[in-house]
């Protein structure tokens, strides 16, 4: 499925499933929760906390995609097109930091 494919299809659930959006404001706090999900699972799986017997079910990806989700209806909301907008990205990034990491001392 390709990133349009995914802001089509969130779309369309929403409004059959979903009834309709939420608002931005609460979209912006459900995506705080589910980010902060995701770091519970990642900080207790891979760090040093112990994991948690409730969270020793949970999938990663599932979290992942949970955050996905919220953005992809934030994107939805606002107009942004994730496709164009992560390619624009790709374009800062790769001017910005064409030398930047192959001359990071840390990352050798």
């Amino acid at each position: 499925m390709t990133i349009e494919e995914a802001q089509q299809k969130v779309d369309e659930w929403i409004k059959t499933i979903g009834v309709r959006y939420f608002n931005e404001l609460t979209n912006m706090t459900i995506l705080t929760e589910e980010v902060g999900e995701l770091a519970r699972i990642m900080s207790r799986r891979y760090g040093e906390q112990s994991e948690k017997e409730s969270d020793k079910n949970k999938e990663l990806g599932d979290e992942m995609a949970d955050v996905l989700w919220v953005l992809i209806c934030l994107a939805n909301q606002t107009g942004v097109d994730l496709t164009k907008a992560l390619e624009k990205n790709f374009e800062k990034k790769t001017i910005r930091d064409a030398d930047r990491h192959k001359n990071n001392d840390k990352l050798k």
